[in-house]
């Protein structure tokens, strides 16, 4: 993809073309880069060397080192020979200074302006290097007459630019910890009965679905349920009159059955009930491949009343009804149960810490947030938290932002990317989709994000801005 900066993976260093630099004697650089790309460094220099003198006998070998602390890596060189030196060494080619890749030319051939470029492998430790410029004076035998350094480069970082995270708190900050648990169980009736007998068929596995989700709520000292509420159903066989009675009393049966186990008070459980599903009917049928599945689906849909419907699906599609009768009518008499509770408060970051590890969905995010701000930033912790508040929260909006955050700081991308993916179109969301680009190096990607977030009032993103132009020059000014 292409860029809006020639760096490709790292930038050392860049000066612009207005610059120039007299370094050793006789050379000047008038513009240079130092980059970094993939595994290697390219060094890339505008150099005038019009004013080097070079005597007949002598040898002027420039040669550029890339240098940090003891260790030091050679560039390839420049070699200037004067009349005589340069016989000299075509007698003795075993002796000349300069080989392979390097650069030579005779003194009256001297190109003046010039420009040179060299490529070596990246190490680790150049992350801080420097750039030194060394000119060797040869003379007679090829003994080294003079030496100067100069330094080219003072110091730059080889890492990239890292921008800041932007770790966002929720605006939906609510007094009460409400949760919901929801279920259904299929509780089974003698025909046309409405009284509950537990060890009828398979009630006693149905009704323990209900008080299992009621107990492991219950006897939680942290929690208070608020509200029950039991909804009824029936399936559609006709008359609707019936399936009325039958859903409303059996609904009712269902109440009076977990009141009495609980003690609860008269009218905390609070019930509804529809007559017949048609909904659920609905649904089966368009997962179905009965055969006249789309023409059922049409009289299911229609405004017939529905003893109608029924007896218009039983008379025209005798086989797709008798399938529906046996496979699909028994699980629309169903029994749908919610239990509304609230969990408390914990106010210690160390009793947060604790939830966490052992109840993560007993806690807001405004509890995950604050234990967070205990973490050393880029933490395995802190990562490890906000990995579980998106667990529990996988649709909010701050708890993927976040995660996207933490993502990026442990270099996966494709995961932040997901992640941001359920952010929304936040002044901050624009801010986070930038720095993913800034970490993977696509500023041409990067910038309408960081200009968004900008132009919304994030004051990271013009810091940002900022930082990449001054860490990373456009390199193309070198040659304007």
């Amino acid at each position: 993809m292409k860029r809006i900066y020639t760096i490709i993976i790292a930038m050392l260093g860049v000066v612009p073309a207005a610059f120039a630099q007299s370094v050793v004697d006789g050379v000047t650089i008038e513009g240079y880069t130092m980059e970094r790309s993939g595994n290697y460094i390219i060094v890339d220099m505008d150099l005038d060397l019009s004013q080097l003198d070079v005597r007949s006998t002598q040898a002027v070998i420039l040669t550029p080192h890339i240098v940090r602390d003891t260790l030091s890596c050679e560039l390839r060189s420049i070699g200037l020979y004067g009349r005589n030196r340069h016989i000299y060494y075509e007698r003795n080619a075993d002796k000349i200074p300069t080989s392979g890749d390097d650069l030579a030319f005779r003194s009256n051939d001297n190109p003046g302006k010039m420009n040179y470029r060299a490529v070596v492998p990246f190490e680790e430790w150049m992350d801080g290097c420097q750039l030194v410029f060394e000119r060797e004076d040869c003379g007679c035998a090829g003994e080294t007459a003079a030496q100067q350094t100069g330094l080219l480069v003072d110091c730059f970082p080889a890492k990239p630019y890292q921008p800041q995270m932007l770790y966002a708190k929720t605006d939906d900050v609510t007094t009460e910890k409400l949760y919901i648990l929801r279920g259904s169980a299929f509780v089974d009736f003698p025909v046309s009965q409405t009284d509950i007998y537990p060890d009828y068929r398979d009630n006693v596995r149905e009704l323990a679905k209900i008080t299992s989700t009621i107990d492991s709520v219950r006897n939680d000292s942290d929690v208070t349920i608020e509200a029950i509420h039991i909804k009824g159903f029936a399936s559609p066989e006709s008359p609707y009159s019936n399936n009325e009675r039958l859903a409303k009393g059996r609904t009712e049966a269902l109440k009076r059955y977990v009141e009495g186990l609980y003690n609860f008070e008269e009218g905390f459980i609070t019930t509804s009930y529809e007559a017949e599903d048609w909904v659920g009917l609905e649904r089966y049928v368009a997962a179905s491949n009965l055969k006249h599945k789309e023409e059922i689906l049409a009289a299911i849909r229609s405004n017939r009343d529905p003893d109608n419907k029924e007896w218009w699906i039983h008379s025209n599609w005798p086989e797709d009804y008798q399938q529906l009768h046996k496979e699909c009518y028994p699980a629309l008499r169903h029994s749908d149960y919610v239990i509304e509770y609230t969990v408390r408060h914990y106010t210690s970051t160390q009793e947060i810490e604790e939830i966490m590890n052992t109840a993560p969905q007993k806690l807001s995010f405004d509890e995950f947030y604050a234990l967070a701000q205990t973490y050393e930033p880029g933490s395995e912790q802190l990562n490890e938290l906000w990995e579980i508040a998106v667990r529990m929260y996988p649709h909010d909006a701050t708890a993927n932002l976040n995660a996207a955050n933490s993502a990026m700081s442990k270099g996966d991308y494709d995961r932040a990317l997901r992640y941001l993916a359920k952010v929304g179109d936040t002044p901050e969301a624009a801010y986070a989709r930038g720095v993913l680009e800034v970490l993977r190096e696509d500023y041409e990607a990067a910038t309408p994000y960081l200009e968004e977030a900008k132009r919304r009032g994030v004051a990271e993103a013009a810091a940002t801005i900022e930082g990449i132009q001054n860490h990373w020059k456009v390199s193309s000014n070198r040659n304007k």
